[in-house]
């Protein structure tokens, strides 16, 4: 597996072996040493799945502490643009994002360690989405950024007209309201 680092410590696009013939692929989606010898040693205690449309945009979410969850996420139909925040007070790329398509085509996979938020966009007509965590669902920790703050200026590639959203993250705070400590 291909291991790419990010502009921002910690947040890692890999590219794991793809095995291809007339019949089909095969990839290891995860295998523990060898994530372990890479740099990530996150134990997944939790693996979640969700299907959606063209123009879903779902995020940005994270959990507060003492349930921050590291996420090692990939995109298992069409294509998904998963978008990173850093949110940790004392990192120098604090409030600052990577954007990384996922696609099946592409077969990469994206890690964000804790101290993230985390949220996508649906890129083709249809997107199967799987993410492992490291800690499981606390909803009492839950916490979200309004994915439209104008701080972050992410660019979901869906045109705000389009946009499928959940009535929850059209209510998240902005970023410079946050008052908490990761």
């Amino acid at each position: 597996m291909n291991i790419i680092k990010t502009p921002i410590e910690g947040l890692l696009i890999i590219e794991p072996r793809v095995f291809q013939d007339a019949r089909g692929f095969f990839e290891e989606t995860y295998n523990e040493q060898r994530y372990r010898e890479a740099g990530i040693d996150s134990r997944f205690v939790q693996d979640n799945m969700s299907a959606s449309c063209y123009g879903v945009v779902c995020g940005l979410h994270f959990q507060r502490p003492p349930f921050t969850q590291a996420k090692l996420v990939m995109c298992i139909e069409g294509a998904v643009l998963d978008v990173a925040v850093d949110l940790r007070k004392d990192s120098p790329t604090f409030g600052q994002h990577v954007a990384v398509e996922l696609s099946a085509d592409n077969h990469r996979q994206f890690f964000i360690p804790k101290g993230f938020a985390h949220g996508f966009s649906v890129l083709s007509e249809h997107a199967l989405f799987s993410y492992k965590c490291d800690e499981f669902y606390h909803p009492e920790a839950d916490g979200g950024i309004l994915l439209s703050d104008p701080a972050l200026n992410i660019d979901w590639r869906i045109p705000e007209a389009e946009r499928i959203l959940s009535e929850k993250d059209t209510k998240h705070p902005l970023l410079a309201s946050l008052g908490y400590t990761l």
